[in-house]
């Protein structure tokens, strides 16, 4: 009996490090456009770069009077600190020629996904409109998956510690190109999205059970829990797929504060459904809670931005990342789950103490969205 104690308290380690892990994840936001100035006849990229304050603080520490907040007068107080910064960890080169850095302007506060970021200036003047390169250094000694997601022109690329120096071009992009960049893209989402990973596994525990005489039972036949797991997949995967272009295209401007509280709640009830089982058939329930995951990834696609070349291609692709983000998940657990159905401590021990992990995790998210 060791040895099935042993697997669920190794999952259970396994969940709350991934619950940690998603909240280690941080991203910064640079934004940045190019027009000729005629006064000096050189290309100005004037945009701004956004940094969530809590990241700032590791780096530059802000909270002054050590009381555990952050005020707008502490912020203001280290704003030459806040520049050092800045020209240590942003540089942009153009033929070999490092492009002089402004950070001039007012500062102002914005927020993704609930968490206040800090709005900085930043100005750049290069030669010309040719290819630059940006390097990009910030955060990584303190968070390695730290990421940043640069959008120069219309030509977006995400930064992060392998990928710290990359080149710009401003000639039309190719339709290879801009499908490989989002495809690969929507896969990394999925793969950081937390809140989506742990709603797919809380739909996978019971796919394998069936609920007989009040209690979960393990379904003989693989077909069965194979075809039970495509509609429920392929529901998840039509919603999505409908609100994710919906949105990208500015067909629907949800509210991304309820969006994401909305899909914390899908993960809870997911989670408390195998628990204490409300509804069994979740063909429908998943279809409308991924509509509200499809506005999730619009959302993260809406940060990242379309191809200014081909921005519904950019949206397919993503799309397609996602799918195939979301089918290697389901190749790995599918499989042993369909290996462990029939044990006693799987139905009665790990299916359900890991719901109620789930179940935590998202009960919590809820409460930080709400």
């Amino acid at each position: 009996m060791k040895t099935p104690y042993l697997f669920i308290l190794t999952l259970m380690l396994c969940i709350f490090s991934t619950y940690s892990f998603a909240h280690q994840l941080s991203t910064s936001y640079i934004t940045l456009n190019s027009e000729n100035n005629n006064d000096t006849n050189k290309n100005q990229y004037t945009g701004t770069w956004q940094i969530n304050i809590a990241d700032l603080e590791h780096a530059v520490p802000l909270d002054l009077d050590k009381n555990g907040q952050i005020s707008w007068t502490e912020i203001k107080a280290k704003r030459s600190s806040i520049n050092n910064f800045i020209e240590e960890n942003l540089n942009i080169t153009q033929n070999a020629q490092s492009c002089p850095l402004k950070s001039e302007g007012i500062y102002q506060l914005d927020n993704h996904f609930n968490q206040p970021y800090l709005v900085i200036p930043l100005l750049f003047s290069c030669d010309d409109n040719e290819a630059i390169s940006l390097s990009y250094s910030a955060f990584f000694n303190t968070d390695a998956n730290h990421k940043s997601i640069v959008n120069i022109n219309g030509v977006s690329r995400v930064f992060n510690i392998n990928e710290a120096q990359q080149t710009f071009s401003f000639e039309q992009t190719s339709y290879l190109s801009t499908f490989n960049q989002y495809v690969y893209q929507g896969v990394l989402h999925i793969w950081i999205g937390i809140d989506h990973i742990l709603f797919l596994i809380a739909l996978l525990l019971t796919c394998v059970l069936k609920r007989s005489d009040k209690a979960w039972q393990g379904i003989s036949s693989k077909k069965q829990i194979i075809k039970h797991t495509a509609w429920i997949v392929t529901a998840f995967t039509l919603a999505h797929s409908i609100t994710l272009t919906a949105t990208a295209m500015n067909l629907v401007s949800p509210n991304s504060r309820w969006v994401e509280l909305g899909i914390a709640i899908s993960v809870l009830f997911a989670a408390l459904n195998n628990v204490w089982p409300l509804v069994l058939r979740l063909g429908w329930l998943t279809f409308a809670f991924g509509l509200l995951h499809g506005m999730g990834f619009a959302s993260v696609l809406g940060e990242l931005g379309l191809s200014s070349d081909y921005q519904l291609l950019s949206i397919l692709a993503f799309n397609l990342g996602v799918e195939i983000g979301q089918l290697s998940i389901l190749l790995v657990a599918l499989p042993i789950l369909i290996y462990v159905r029939h044990y006693t401590w799987y139905k009665k021990w790990l299916m359900p103490m890991g719901s109620v992990a789930i179940a935590i995790i998202a009960l919590q998210w809820s409460i930080e969205r709400f």
